[in-house]
């Protein structure tokens, strides 16, 4: 039987500004999509002009802008809900945890991890109660939920109750393998990359890093990414506090560009985080030749395994993780080999392939 040509219906707010993890996310789909022979039409609406270089699968993707550039729920929950409604769209894509309540087509529905759920003290009580209300309703409405690992899949049954046999995996892929400079050429640098959020434990890194720079004289510590704490933690005043003025620095955005340069200059990379769906950027500092440390958790097990330092969340254990790595070239290669092994785990094809598969089954199947 021929395949269906469908019309899919895509939130690509997260595509504008300065996209973070979902963002990436969707971006490495559409290019993904955009490498393969991608049969449909997709529509992606957002609150403002299209990106530019938006990935255009086959020719076969358009940008429809709505509104003056805010984008929350309200946003979503009207003015794409009447944008995807008069569409007629077979089917619509909800990339970041939400889609529109109340439409005429299934939809499918990417719910990241349940730290909303699990842990509602990292969240503002306002912000907390309407994503879970968002996220919730989306996810029960849906045809089927996709999510990026099994940790996060069997958190979404315990606390939003959706059966195993509807959640369907597509974690991100792996970016190329880089060759980089050799242990001996990079800085004694520690690399943070991504948003600064409670769960990711920015007070113990920079105690640990505390401890590492007191037997690496010239170790230095790069923490890149928005801050998005609460109650909010300062990464700069924290610095000052344990004595590491000047040798910690916060850079609140970097571009592309500017990350991989960072992962050029750094021996180790660091993500201290107790809940994680996944983590996209562990997988990058790996391919451009820089090993994690990361906290010894579920997930980190499951994605990184023997690829990562695993430890416990005390300032003796990362801090002795850290000078490990900053100092024995040895080791240090033969954590990036293991890492490197992980790699081939992960792929943007598959993972699109795999959600071109349920987008297709939902607009054969199911009902909104």
């Amino acid at each position: 039987m021929a395949r269906r040509h469908l019309r899919i219906a895509a939130d690509g707010r997260e595509l504008l500004g300065r996209p973070t993890g979902v963002g990436r996310y969707l971006r490495g789909i559409l290019d993904a999509w955009a490498a393969a022979d991608f049969p449909h039409d997709l529509t992606l609406y957002g609150p403002g002009p299209a990106p530019r270089d938006l990935p255009s699968p086959g020719g076969r993707v358009r940008w429809q802008a709505l509104g003056n550039g805010r984008a929350g729920t309200w946003w979503e929950q009207t003015s794409l809900a009447r944008a995807v409604r008069r569409s007629g769209a077979d089917v619509f894509f909800g990339v970041g945890y939400s889609a529109p309540l109340w439409l005429r087509c299934p939809s499918i529905v990417v719910v990241h991890d349940a730290s909303f759920f699990a842990h509602p003290e990292w969240f503002p009580r306002r912000q907390g109660w309407r994503r879970r209300r968002i996220t919730r309703g989306a996810a029960r409405r849906a045809h089927a939920v996709v999510t990026v690992s099994e940790f996060s899949a069997s958190e979404i049954t315990r606390y939003l109750g959706i059966p195993r046999t509807s959640i369907h995996l597509a974690p991100p892929g792996a970016p190329a393998v880089e060759a980089g400079p050799p242990f001996a050429e990079r800085e004694s640098l520690v690399l943070f990359a991504g948003s600064l959020f409670n769960r990711r434990h920015i007070p113990l890194l920079i105690d640990a890093f505390a401890e590492a720079a007191r037997e690496v004289p010239d170790a230095r510590l790069v923490l890149a990414g928005d801050n998005r704490t609460s109650p909010r933690q300062d990464p700069v005043e924290l610095a000052a506090a344990a004595g590491l003025a000047g040798r910690v620095d916060w850079l609140e955005y970097v571009s592309d560009d500017a990350l991989a340069a960072l992962y050029r200059r750094a021996r180790v990379f660091a993500l201290l985080s107790g809940y994680e769906g996944f983590a996209m950027t562990p997988l990058e500092a790996i391919a451009h030749g820089v090993p994690p440390v990361l906290l010894d958790t579920a997930v980190s097990r499951e994605i990184y395994g023997a690829g990562a330092a695993l430890v416990a969340a005390d300032r003796a254990s990362v801090g002795r993780a850290l000078v490990w790595l900053l100092r024995d070239g040895d080791a240090h290669a033969a954590l990036l080999a293991a890492g490197r092994a992980q790699l081939t785990r992960y792929s943007w094809h598959e993972s699109a392939v795999r959600i071109q598969r349920a987008l297709e089954h939902a607009a054969r199947t199911g009902r909104s």
